[in-house]
This record gives structure tokens, C-alpha cells and sequence, in this order.
């Protein structure tokens, strides 16, 4: 086997799946809502036994997304068939996707020594931790980044990560879209402090790696819930 292909075997794909609920869903019977509920969330915990497959809820974050499911799975196929079943539920029906980003994950080409925390093996595995609190957006450098000579990159990817260390209460997750979306990179971190993460965001801002950003929104604040929980939140 090839180094490149060992390399793809040790990837996975990572799946960010913002959901919104039709309002006239609840207007529906009470029963109603309630089996669509149960449905929907039979074939989430369904799949979690296979793959990563975590709820968060965003009702009261935003006004254009109600919960989120973060997928890390070995195929793309296996997304597919996720978003299918969910599809064809009584709840699916009234569900629309604002927002839908794909990546896979990848080791960085700026870190050489440093392990992330659930990378240590060889396999690149999309590993949640236990945190309340989850913060996602696409991220996009500019052009100008990629001509900088790999040195200069990687002094400057260098101060990032030791701003990020001074913060061990927020997690990252980085993972990769080029070619697969229309993002170039995925970030979410995980975080029991949201004042804790939007100090580490404030202090990045001043880094000279900031100017080379082209564009990191839309941010989405979540809540760590049971599917069950997450879907509950939707009133009804």
C-alpha cells in the first residue's frame, strides 16, 4: 500500500449540518410533533453507534439555524445515507439546511512536534470531548497567504498556536475543505466558557497571521445536548 493511500485510510470526513425548522411545523398536533420528534432522533442515535454523530441546539443563537450535527465518518457515502433517512422522516419534512459544510481531517503542515489532544495515534480521528459550549465557522485565507514563503508561514502559524495554548480550556478542531466545499478550512472549538473563547478570538485578532484572513464567518454559538434535548428546543 502507498504512503499517499495509507494517508487517505487514516482520514475521515467531517460534516456540519445546520438545521432550521419550518414554523408551521409547530402548528401541527401536539402528537404529531411529538412522533416526528421521536422518529428523527431513533435514526440519529440509529447512527451514532457507527460514526460520530453529535446534536448541539442553536435556538436563541441565531436567527437562521435551530440545532447543529456534527458527523465524523469514514465515507461519504455514510454522510449521504444519514442525510437521506432523516429525510424521509415526519420531522425531515419540515426541515430545511441554511448552512451545510464539508471537510476531512488532516494533520497541519505547521505542526511537527505538538500532538493534538485525540490525534495521538495514527489514525485521524474526529474525537468531541464533553464541553457545553461549541463554536463553529468556515475559514478562508486570502491568496496572498500561499505565496509567503513556507518559513514566514510558518513563524507566523507559530505565534498562533502559542496564543491558542495560553487558553486550555477551548479545544479546536480544524479540519480541511479544499476541493470538497467552498470553505478552505472548518473550525470549531469546544469550550465550558464562552468568555474564555471570546478572549482567545480577541486576542488572535491582533496577530499577523490576522491579515492574511479573507473571510471566517458565519460563527455559530451552540449548546451540547442529546438529540432528544436539542430537538425539544424547538418548541412543541
Amino acid at each position: 500500500m502507498s504512503d499517499t493511500q495509507t494517508k487517505q485510510d487514516n482520514q475521515q470526513f467531517v460534516k456540519y449540518t445546520f438545521y432550521k425548522a419550518d414554523p408551521l411545523w409547530r402548528r401541527l398536533p401536539d402528537a404529531e410533533r411529538k412522533a416526528g420528534k421521536e422518529e428523527f432522533a431513533s435514526v440519529v442515535n440509529e447512527f451514532s453507534s457507527s460514526m460520530v454523530l453529535r446534536s448541539y441546539s442553536c435556538v436563541g443563537m441565531r436567527g437562521d439555524v435551530d440545532f447543529l450535527l456534527w458527523q465524523g465518518t469514514d465515507s461519504l457515502e455514510s454522510v449521504q445515507e444519514v442525510a437521506t433517512r432523516l429525510n424521509e422522516t415526519a420531522l425531515g419534512k419540515y426541515l430545511t439546511t441554511p448552512h451545510s459544510y464539508l471537510a476531512m481531517t488532516r494533520r497541519s503542515q505547521y505542526v511537527k512536534e505538538h500532538k493534538h489532544e485525540g490525534q495521538e495515534g495514527t489514525r485521524l480521528k474526529v474525537t468531541p470531548g464533553q464541553a457545553k459550549y461549541f463554536f463553529v465557522y468556515p475559514f478562508v485565507k486570502t491568496k496572498d497567504w500561499y505565496l509567503l514563503p513556507a518559513e514566514e508561514r510558518g513563524r507566523m502559524m507559530s505565534e498562533h498556536f502559542r496564543t491558542g495554548h495560553k487558553y486550555p480550556s477551548v479545544k479546536i478542531n480544524t479540519s480541511y475543505s479544499f476541493g470538497l466545499d467552498d470553505q478552505e478550512f472548518m473550525v470549531a472549538f469546544e469550550s465550558d466558557s464562552p468568555s474564555d473563547f471570546l478572549e482567545l478570538v480577541m486576542e488572535m485578532r491582533s496577530s499577523k497571521v490576522r491579515t492574511y484572513t479573507d473571510y471566517d464567518t458565519p460563527i455559530f454559538t451552540c449548546i451540547y445536548m442529546s438529540i432528544e434535548e436539542a430537538l425539544d428546543t424547538l418548541g412543541g
